[in-house]
């Protein structure tokens, strides 16, 4: 019986030590983070019916058939629900790709020379009699084009960027017979030969490669690229930054080319003080994910169904469409990566936030639409909380081709589009906009005070597009702040001069950098003024900053659209008046 009892007490202790084993092993791996599980197939997931995937072996009359398919239904299609994304896999291509609304056209190589287009990728306006200040949101991205007549067309406003593009030719940006464009982006592209800016009022070009500039107007500001024209704003009026302070390029979907055809997303590094393209001199710096990795969502997919699938250490993976949201998304991990392609739109209902990112670091936002609904929203698109403190200035979050609408699509209300209470944080291209047409407008209709309020420190912006929202459209409280380009418009439909007023003050300032602030630097901005509803309303000022020694901006203006309106300073005191008697632009070439 000793035996017996010995030989128990010996199992027992045995089972405890592997008990305890076991439950070692279980907290490592809970601790531990989530590895990127291997490829399991290959091909691409399901990324559903309106994502066009488009490879060398397809006939090229069935090519040219689809994309015309496309750009039929989303030729005029400002404000509908279909969203198309149109993919080429690697290889050369004899076809013509009109960009309609709410169109991505994606290159799937790890360079852009991987994909090439042997005719146009292009926009025009036909629809809109030769006026290209309504061509918004649609992409050209990861891919190459020889024009077919050496010239490639993009005439675009808003909400349209050519990124990682290589135009072997020209490049013009305005529409044929030189119509009316007011606005563009173009970054990490390469154009062999001249850019032609024609009738655009504004543009924005940041990190690029261009044979050479021709033409201005009112607001043309290069950052980081290497052939633009030499600094000599007002006359003509070039903003030029030999480098960009800060930046990330946006991540993209290509085929691994190791033979089994698996689709990642590639995570581009930050790069600080830099110029040129980053895929030009060899391969862009970085790291990539399998597509695995992600929830790949589809519209009808809740915000519970895509919490969960944050939560469980998934990024997310936006398909076309329009997502309607019953609750806030929530992205609480470091290094998430949101992605969209084909302009997937957001719609917060019930009076929700749209998403909500927490003060940790590494995220990248990335092509999509937040659309507000018809209850108000306090925030559509919060990153960090209140209380947000730490440092990202190694791995900082970025927001790129992330636009917001109050109305136009249905009478939609937001107090704020994008707040920005993290520190380190870069915004790469925004286009948040308060609309002045469309369904669902009016001053009491739909109502959005601020377009972006910036409290974190050490913020860079490269890109604001900022319109019509009823207050001031930026306000920047946090320290250090830089921005490189500024492009906005004013509400046109203040009803009268009460009804518009910040105090004493007539009208609210388009930005306007807190009392507090001692460090701040702006360069390239404008503010346009078009009050067609009441043309006696004016604005004491377009830009109001801090009289501070470390607060300064470069290269900024103010215009009277038709003379409906006007403003009466250009910064603070200073700057000359426009409105009816004269229209603009009123320039500033610095501040103090």
């Amino acid at each position: 019986m000793t035996d017996n009892r010995a030989g128990r007490i010996v199992l027992a202790v045995l089972a405890v030590v592997l008990v305890g084993v076991v439950v070692l092993v279980a907290l490592l791996v809970a601790a531990r983070p989530p590895e990127e599980p291997e490829a399991v197939s290959s091909g691409p997931p399901d990324f559903g019916p309106n994502v066009t995937i488009i490879n060398p072996s397809m006939d090229a009359d069935a090519i040219q058939q689809r994309v015309d398919e496309i750009f039929a239904a989303q030729e005029t299609n400002q404000f509908g629900e279909r969203r198309d994304a149109v993919l080429f896999a690697p290889g050369s291509y004899d076809v013509t790709v009109n960009v309609g609304f709410y169109t991505s056209v994606l290159g799937l190589g790890l360079s852009p020379d991987d994909v090439t287009i042997n005719g146009q990728v292009r926009v025009d306006a036909d629809w809109f009699e030769g006026n290209a200040t309504q061509n918004f949101w649609r992409s050209i991205e990861n891919l190459a084009i020889q024009p077919s007549d050496g010239v490639n067309r993009w005439a675009v406003a808003q909400a349209a960027p050519m990124r990682r593009v290589h135009v072997r030719g020209d490049l013009d940006v305005y529409p044929s017979g030189s119509g009316w464009a007011s606005g563009g982006f173009i970054a990490d592209s390469r154009i062999d030969g001249r850019v032609a800016s024609g009738s655009q009022q504004q543009w924005f070009s940041r990190g690029s490669e261009f044979g050479s500039w021709d033409g201005s107007s009112w607001n043309m500001v290069f950052s980081g690229v290497q052939g633009a024209p030499p600094q000599s704003f007002p006359n003509p009026p070039f903003t030029v930054l030999d480098t960009t302070p800060a930046a990330r390029e946006k991540p993209f979907l290509y085929i691994d080319d190791d033979g089994d055809g698996d689709y990642r997303v590639f995570l581009p590094d930050p790069r600080w003080d830099s110029s040129g393209a980053s895929w030009t001199s060899g391969e862009t710096a970085g790291r990539s994910l399998s597509i695995d990795r992600f929830f790949v969502a589809r519209p009808g997919d809740s915000a519970d169904t895509i919490n969960a699938a944050l939560a469980d250490g998934l990024d997310l993976f936006l398909t076309p469409g329009v997502y309607r949201l019953d609750d806030t998304i929530r992205v609480d991990r470091a290094d998430t990566v949101v992605l969209g392609i084909g302009l997937p739109t957001l719609i917060p209902e019930n009076g929700v936030d749209a998403m909500a990112v927490a003060d940790v670091g590494g995220v990248r936002l990335a092509g999509f639409l937040i659309d507000a609904g018809a209850e108000n929203s306090d925030v559509l698109l919060t990153i960090g909380d209140d209380a947000a403190s730490g440092r990202h200035e190694a791995n900082p979050t970025t927001v790129h081709d992330v636009y917001f609408r109050i109305g136009g699509a249905q009478a939609g209300r937001a107090t704020t589009s994008l707040v920005v209470n993290s520190d380190d944080v870069i915004i790469d291209h925004i286009w948040a906009w308060r609309a002045d047409h469309g369904d669902g407008v009016g001053w009491e209709t739909n109502t959005a005070d601020t377009g972006v309020i910036v409290n974190g420190a050490n913020v860079v912006a490269t890109g604001l597009f900022v319109e019509h929202y009823q207050k001031h459209q930026l306000v920047w409280n946090g320290e250090n702040g830089r921005t490189v380009f500024f492009q906005n418009e004013m509400p046109y439909d203040p009803p009268d001069q009460e009804a518009w007023r910040d105090g004493d003050s007539d009208g609210y300032a388009a930005y306007k950098v807190g009392d507090q602030v001692v460090e701040h630097e702006l360069w390239g901005a404008g503010s346009y003024c078009y009050f067609n509803v009441n043309p006696s309303v004016r604005a004491a000022r377009g830009f109001e900053v801090p009289d501070a020694p470390g607060v300064r901006l470069h290269g900024v203006l103010t215009v009277s659209l038709g003379g409906n309106g006007s403003i009466v300073n250009v910064v603070n005191s200073t700057g000359a008046t426009v409105g009816a008697q004269w229209t603009g632009p009123s320039p500033v070439a610095t501040y103090p």
